[in-house]
């Protein structure tokens, strides 16, 4: 009964799974670009389960994978999140399926992506089996997997404005110019708490994730935190096991260990990340990582800045030529609103770069969130030219953020 409980409670105020046609043969030039909501279907695109007969669901060929088949087995629950920086082995694996109250496990990889100043979870499956855990409106819909399978990817709708799609649909997962970019096949609801997106083993492979980092484990018969201990004998403490509940109704589960493993360029800068929350939306990352990513430095025009120390040489370049070409006037120090902030994004459990280290905002009077903001484009293009991405072409413009793409070592 509590697993019928779980999925019925998962479907109220649950968005119906939208899909996009992807046309058979183009896959770089989508049929439909995601609609602004996702209640309803894009012009000229299918519902779930409407899919026009003579379209391919294979809309990127290169990351495609085996087409799952119609869903077999039993619809699970996700109750515990298991979380490794390396992949967890099967023998491991195989020692959670039995313990008792497990009634399902399924092996995942699991990162988090920079997209517009924040990072969002992006979880790498075989859709053929992820599925099953799946809540059951999306779980039911071949399209959806088949769409998955075939190189796009899924998108909680309730998390839609975590990843904004261009015109054409697609997503990109990075703050690089040249980071992938994967098309939007669905907006379907995805477990509570786990991610905003599903992607298939493939593109998890091309984006850097580890693979197998993660594990979903159902305890349908039983409450959660009944083998959250055996199973953190079983993983080791630097693993980390978090209940699914609690994520989804706080953002996170404050009695496990939290852990950003980042894909992307600037990985290297971030490195093995784990911090703890402290309830007033502050973290306190590990004093190993503090000590050993974040210096502070003298660069010019803003002085005494605390940054990643990856970061500080570009800084430093980027800030030299502002300076060499004349434009130190069109950066105002007493308007530098810092670089290394720990603690969450406002009224959420996301973290920004900041929270590395590797972003500074500038300028902050006239160049607010939402706004075209009034920085110099010159000393844009000098910052984009020494690796930043700057927050004023973002869908949802941020001016005065300048933050780290790409590490570029000054010759």
């Amino acid at each position: 009964m509590r697993q019928v409980s779980l999925r019925a409670t998962a479907a109220i105020g649950a968005v119906l799974v939208v899909t996009l046609a992807a046309c058979a043969g183009e896959p770089s030039k989508p049929a439909s670009a995601p609609s602004g909501s996702p209640s309803g279907s894009p012009s000229g695109s299918p519902s779930a389960g409407e899919a026009a007969k003579d379209e391919s669901p294979v809309a990127d060929p290169s990351h495609a994978v085996e087409m799952p088949g119609k869903r077999e087995g039993t619809l699970h629950s996700t109750d515990l999140l298991i979380l490794s920086e390396d992949t967890l082995s099967s023998g491991d694996v195989k020692k959670i399926r039995g313990l008792d109250g497990v009634s399902g496990v399924e092996q995942i990889s699991m990162a988090e992506v920079s997209v517009e100043g924040r990072l969002v979870k992006v979880v790498a499956v075989d859709p053929s089996t992820y599925r099953n855990f799946a809540p059951f409106q999306s779980a039911d819909s071949d399209e959806v997997w088949q769409r998955v399978a075939g190189g796009e990817m899924a998108i909680d709708p309730e998390r839609q404005d975590d990843l904004p799609a261009d015109k054409d649909g697609f997503v990109r997962l990075g703050s690089k110019k040249d980071a992938a970019a994967v098309h939007v096949g669905a907006y379907a609801p995805q477990p509570p708490g786990l991610a905003a997106a599903v992607v298939n083993h493939k593109w998890g492979e091309e984006m850097g994730m580890e693979k197998g980092n993660a594990l979903i484990v159902s305890t349908a018969a039983i409450a959660p935190n009944r083998v959250v201990q055996p199973i953190q004998k079983v993983v080791g403490s630097d693993a980390s096991v978090q209940r699914l509940d609690v994520v989804a109704r706080a953002g996170l589960d404050p009695n496990a260990p939290q852990k950003a493993y980042v894909v992307g360029t600037v990985a290297e800068a971030v490195g093995n990340y784990t911090y703890r929350a402290n309830g007033d939306g502050t973290i306190t990352p590990a004093a190993s990582w503090v000590s050993s990513h974040i210096v502070t430095a003298q660069v010019p025009i803003l002085g005494s800045v605390t940054c990643n120390k990856v970061m500080i040489p570009q800084l430093r370049a980027a800030l030299q030529e502002v300076v060499d070409r004349g434009l130190a006037r069109k950066i105002d120090p007493s308007q530098y609103a810092g670089c290394y902030y720990p603690r969450f994004i406002a009224n959420t459990t996301q973290l920004s770069n900041h929270a590395f280290g590797t972003a500074v905002d500038l300028n902050t009077a006239g160049n607010q969130r939402g706004t075209v903001g009034e920085m110099d484009r010159t000393v844009v293009s000098i910052f984009e030219r020494w690796g930043f991405t700057w927050g004023g072409n973002w869908k949802w413009t941020d001016p005065m953020h300048f933050e780290m793409n790409r590490i570029v070592k000054p010759g």
